[in-house]
């Protein structure tokens, strides 16, 4: 039987649709940073901050969806990771870097923030079956979820609305060797330590 096209989406589930929606909002938030830099219009930054939580709301709800319509596959596992990735991982550092976090040391922080949240939703789903105790939901997180990042794009969202990004940005700059710190990067450090933490369990609800 030959293969039809777009095969692929039609195997999509309602579910799928949602966690499509949360990629969507995260990759328009990277586009809106690259325009505020591009441009300098402080409303494209405010945009794209704005579409975080409209991707936590997709995330929460592609996860309620799938227990409505009693679904569940491995490739809308995979699916929720991986938009999971750019809303709540990439999208931020992309935010913060606009907001004016574009030292050297800025952006080994941003990366190591971006890569504790890939190793966090690797080892979810690696653990994840094991962690459900043989049933279908898993009892806690392991490290915190990746989507507390919403709560960072929400502080960079009231600096830019007082005007405290930039060269403005709150608490400065250090000059360290070669590169420039902005202390406020240490935000993002913070929030991937917590994320890739072995003994820190949050209950799931």
């Amino acid at each position: 039987m030959p293969h039809r096209h777009f095969s692929m989406l039609r195997q999509f589930h309602l579910a799928d649709w949602f966690t499509l929606a949360n990629a969507f909002c995260g990759t328009g938030a990277v586009f809106a940073a690259m325009r505020y830099l591009q441009e300098g219009g402080v409303r494209d930054l405010l945009a794209g901050m704005a579409l975080i939580p409209l991707a936590f709301v997709f995330d929460a709800l592609d996860g309620r969806v799938a227990r409505w319509r009693k679904v569940a596959s491995t490739l809308g596992r995979e699916l929720d990771s991986l938009a999971d990735v750019i809303s709540f991982g990439v999208a931020p550092a992309a935010l913060g870097y606009a907001c004016g976090l574009q030292g050297g040391w800025d952006w080994i922080v941003l990366s190591y923030f971006v890569g504790c949240g890939v190793s966090r939703l690797a080892r979810y789903n690696v653990t994840a079956e094991s962690l459900s105790g043989g049933g279908d939901k898993v009892r806690h997180f392991e490290g915190t979820p990746i989507p507390t990042s919403l709560a960072i794009v929400v502080l960079l969202a009231v600096l830019v609305w007082y005007g405290r990004i930039g060269d403005a940005l709150w608490l400065g700059q250090w000059q360290l060797g070669p590169w420039q710190l902005h202390p406020l990067v240490l935000v993002f450090a913070l929030s991937g330590t917590l994320m890739i933490s072995k003994t820190l369990r949050i209950p799931k609800f």
